[in-house]
């Protein structure tokens, strides 16, 4: 039986792709290519992957679509996708997490950076599958259906909404920085505007009513959940 992670890899640029199948071919992964959005459904239809690497730039029908479809199918709602992105292009990074990847390279990559990102967000998802369920206070998270129950009233939260209160959860009582938050919730380097990140927990306050106070701001560092939960 093979044991191995099977990873599919959407990109219409054939040498990219083949030098992608061949490098996660040769690392103790199982790879399959496709060089459009109709090959990619055809092979999900024989075999879901363990993830995805996704192009924005397609032909006829762009990543982010794809994206779009691949978390609305409660099939496919937890799937792993890792974006490729041209270089430099922060509004398709910025755009794609949001919507829902796990992750992004930029073009052009290096194949060990490319391995590494891929194991990363692998280990994140199997973290996810053997502690379901997460409890700060009266939040109580179901991370394989991603739902979120405030004192018993379920929440609507983006994508990001829900990473960030994951880790905020999964380090309860611990301080973590803006930057530390940026770099594993939206996988940005510490330049990036950590504005982001209190956009994101205002947001997340406001949906928590009476218990947004258990998320607390540290003054010129970041925050901290669980005191006084």
């Amino acid at each position: 039986m093979d044991t191995r992670k099977l990873i599919y890899c959407v990109e219409d640029e054939k040498n990219i792709r083949e030098l992608v199948v061949y490098a996660l071919n040769s690392s103790d992964f199982k790879a399959e290519g496709f060089e459009d959005g109709e090959a990619f459904r055809e092979g999900i239809k024989k075999a879901l992957p363990d993830l995805v690497l996704l192009d924005i730039m397609l032909p006829g029908e762009d990543g982010m679509a794809i994206l779009a479809e691949l978390r609305r199918n409660k099939e496919t709602r937890q799937l792993p996708v890792i974006l490729l992105t041209a270089k430099g292009s922060e509004f398709d990074k910025v755009q794609g997490l949001d919507a829902g990847a796990d992750d992004y390279v930029a073009k052009p990559f290096g194949v060990m950076e490319l391995l590494s990102r891929v194991r990363a967000v692998l280990r994140r998802s199997r973290l996810d599958r053997e502690q379901p369920m997460l409890q700060v206070g009266k939040i109580l998270m179901n991370q394989e259906e991603r739902r979120v129950l405030a004192d018993g009233r379920e929440l609507q939260l983006t994508f990001k909404e829900f990473e960030l209160l994951r880790f905020l959860m999964e380090n309860e009582n611990m301080v973590l920085s803006r930057d530390k938050l940026l770099d594993i919730v939206w996988g940005y380097d510490s330049e990036v505007e950590t504005r982001t990140v209190d956009v994101h927990i205002r947001s997340l306050r406001q949906k928590l009513g009476d218990l947004g106070e258990v998320i607390e701001t540290i003054r010129n560092v970041g925050y901290r959940i669980g005191r006084g939960a």
